[in-house]
């Protein structure tokens, strides 16, 4: 059986990606998650680390052989070429994961929750379609600071790296606006757009 759907979610931090991306699933899609594939990359005896190892040395290890998260953030902050170099260890073993698993899928519906699905700009020729979720971007610093304790200009860093919110629009093939409502409102909409894709 063939793919009836591949959907391509995103939207900036705070704005209920995750929350939608689990509305999805549980209407029956198969969700691809690339922030925990990601996560399973770093994890002790996960595929990035003898590289992360030999690139950065063992202090980045915590005592399990997994990736030590703090430290790498301070060395990242420190050093920002090591970002680039992280990134050229983790995200090809994810993009070769994620297509893996789209091949392999029977799933008449299958959800790709990625972060950088707009900046990697290797996504959208592989997908039926883009879903933003959407809200104010004052709305998504304070829904981060919230559920995160992070200070507001700390988000507005992470959202600095990512794609703001009017490119995120413009790639849009359908736009779910998460500002002011309630779990059953987002549910609603959220079904609604599930029917389009033979869910």
């Amino acid at each position: 059986m063939g793919l009836a759907c591949k959907i391509g979610l995103t939207g900036g931090i705070g704005s209920g990606k995750s929350t939608v991306a689990a509305m999805l699933q549980d209407l029956g899609a198969m969700l691809i998650d690339a922030d925990a594939l990601s996560r399973q990359t770093t994890a002790a005896g996960g595929s990035a680390m003898a590289a992360i190892a030999q690139t950065f040395g063992p202090g980045l290890l915590d005592a399990m052989g997994a990736l030590d998260r703090s430290r790498m953030r301070e060395l990242v902050f420190s050093q920002p070429s090591a970002k680039l170099q992280l990134e050229a260890i983790i995200h090809p073993l994810v993009a070769a994961q994620t297509q893996q698993l789209l091949a392999d899928s029977q799933a008449k519906c299958v959800v790709l929750d990625h972060p950088l699905l707009l900046e990697s700009g290797h996504w959208r020729t592989q997908l039926d379609c883009i879903v933003v979720v959407d809200c104010l971007e004052s709305t998504q610093i304070s829904r981060t600071m919230a559920r995160s304790g992070l200070s507001s200009a700390s988000v507005q860093a992470i959202m600095a790296t990512q794609a703001s919110r009017a490119q995120r629009l413009a790639c849009a093939d359908a736009v779910l606006y998460n500002e002011g409502l309630s779990l059953s409102e987002l549910r609603a909409q959220v079904r609604a757009l599930a029917t389009r894709f033979g869910l």
